[in-house]
């Protein structure tokens, strides 16, 4: 599989992007093409005994709060919490979970957007992602085998209310219409 197309964004609640996950998982997307990240905190907890969740078709305990993540998020490949030394912990599952993780996220170089430019995400993109990731925004990725997997992602970020979406082809002169230079 080509992991490097991938379309990403920022959501600002989790319930979208539970939204977002569950669009994607029945638009035929495998649980190891999908990435998230966000802070830890109490609204964690929450994902397990919200009405709105389907805890019981997945469930994940992340390491370190006893938070149990359920519902879409809990499907997802590698979930867990990581500790970034200077920003607190965070939740992740997905490719970025082992971009974190495999980088020793205690001693990389420029946290959140370190492991998000080692991804290929453009360093302008990967610093804007951790601000907003900072305060609160949920990043959800999605890697594709081709275009056209990339373009079905990107609408259905578009169509579930992700912001600052972007993407990456399948090299850098590979751009879409409406792709941010990188």
């Amino acid at each position: 599989m080509a992991k490097n197309i991938a379309v990403y964004g920022i959501y600002p609640n989790r319930v979208m992007v539970e939204k977002a996950v569950e669009e994607l998982k029945a638009a035929g997307y495998r649980h190891t093409d999908i990435s998230v990240l966000f802070p830890a905190g109490d609204e964690t907890k929450e994902f397990a005994v919200e009405k709105e969740t389907k805890a019981p078709e997945g469930a994940a305990t992340g390491a370190g709060t006893g938070a149990v993540v359920g519902g879409a998020l809990g499907w997802l490949v590698g979930i867990g919490t990581l500790a970034i030394p200077g920003l607190g912990p965070f939740i992740a599952a997905g490719p970025i979970m082992a971009a974190l993780a495999g980088a020793g996220a205690g001693g990389l170089v420029g946290g959140i957007a370190g492991a998000l430019i080692g991804m290929g995400i453009p360093e302008y993109e990967a610093n804007r992602y951790e601000g907003r990731i900072k305060k609160g925004g949920i990043l959800l990725s999605v890697h594709a085998d081709d275009r056209e997997w990339k373009n079905k992602g990107k609408d259905i970020l578009e169509r579930t209310g992700a912001e600052d979406i972007g993407s990456k082809g399948e090299s850098s002169g590979d751009h879409d219409k409406g792709d941010k230079p990188y």
